[in-house]
């Protein structure tokens, strides 16, 4: 048995028994493919290997289904499985599971908060003067407390929700939560007010994304988006950096409509050090890592381990996103692997 790490830099990283109990199984390999590979070349890089344990990227195409040999399982070492094309990936038989939303709730959640506050107390820029000696600039750094402001939230699921609740009883916001899926009564009981997207814009002091990307709601923050929004609102972005048009964001940026911004999500991630959005003093990126905690990590790695361990004894692994695969998974005709 052959199982590909693909693009995962953390699995199997700070927990390497995640790795060993995968090589009890069969040989295991790390595969690193640019994030933008074709589908094809990506097939041809992955030829052998029936398991695959993804990332955030490269995209798991139709092209890709249509000249891969045999996969039994696509295991995302995350939540979001918007890389991968489910419809192909369920018509050539491939299981596709996922971690768990729960695994990844809080440290998403807290990492929402630390950017809101790192944002809005300016704290980067302060450290960044001590280290330069100007403690005396201290005056330069008055920020805005989060108690009492209004925050528009899109998305109001797993992990949204999660911000919202923190917000509002730990901190005593005002939480106005955008999610066409989620009923009003539930926004209600975790503590926020439901709204329409238009008046999230027009209301909110913070904007935080917590939305799965979708074909809908690509660059769902447009220019006409930001230009509904309140003048020096504060953006957070912990969800798909695809959900912002960063050329609309830069613009709202050199307006001033947009006083801050911090991002764990760009879209092209990874970045580098002459990416437009990091000229501007008052953009926080970083690289992706909201979910980076010990904690999380290890509940990821131990779900991926699961998944494979439970397909190669011909039982359906938990957390399958493509349910309508399983009476017809190639991973569970125990037959055709003998």
């Amino acid at each position: 048995m052959r199982i590909a790490i693909v693009n995962s830099s953390s699995f199997g990283r700070y927990f390497p028994e995640h790795i060993e109990r995968l090589a009890r199984l069969g040989e295991v390999q790390r595969v690193e493919v640019p994030a933008s590979i074709g589908g094809a070349d990506l097939a041809r890089a992955l030829q052998g290997f029936p398991i695959l344990i993804v990332s955030v990227t490269p995209r798991f195409s139709p092209e890709f289904f249509a000249h891969k040999d045999e996969t039994w399982l696509i295991a995302r070492h995350g939540i979001g499985v918007d890389n991968i094309h489910l419809p192909s990936a369920t018509a050539c038989g491939v299981l596709v599971t996922r971690v768990p939303g729960p695994a990844e709730r809080d440290a998403v959640a807290e990492a929402t908060v630390a950017l809101m506050l790192a944002v809005l107390r300016l704290i980067p820029q302060a450290v960044a003067a001590v280290r330069e000696g100007q403690w005396a600039q201290r005056a330069a750094f008055v920020g805005h407390e989060l108690r009492g402001k209004t925050v528009g939230l899109v998305g109001f699921g797993n992990i949204g929700s999660r911000v919202g609740e923190i917000l509002a009883r730990g901190f005593g916001a005002r939480v106005l939560a955008y999610d066409p899926e989620v009923p009003p009564e539930a926004i209600r009981a975790a503590g926020a007010e439901p709204a329409s997207l238009e008046t999230l814009l027009e209301k909110a002091d913070i904007l935080s994304l917590h939305a799965a990307l979708t074909e809908r709601n690509y660059h769902l923050l447009s220019h006409e988006a930001f230009a509904r929004m309140k003048p020096g609102v504060v953006l957070v972005n912990t969800a798909r950096g695809e959900l912002i048009d960063e050329d609309a964001l830069i613009a709202a940026l050199e307006s001033g409509r947009v006083a801050g911004a911090a991002l764990d999500v760009v879209e092209g991630e990874p970045i580098g050090p002459d990416h437009p959005l990091l000229r501007f003093p008052n953009v926080l990126v970083v690289p992706h890592i909201a979910a980076y905690t010990w904690e999380t990590l290890r509940r990821m790695g131990e779900k991926m381990v699961a998944d494979v361990e439970r397909v190669l004894r011909g039982e359906v692994p938990e957390e399958v996103v493509n349910p309508e695969v399983i009476p017809h998974a190639r991973a569970l005709r125990l037959g055709e692997r003998r």
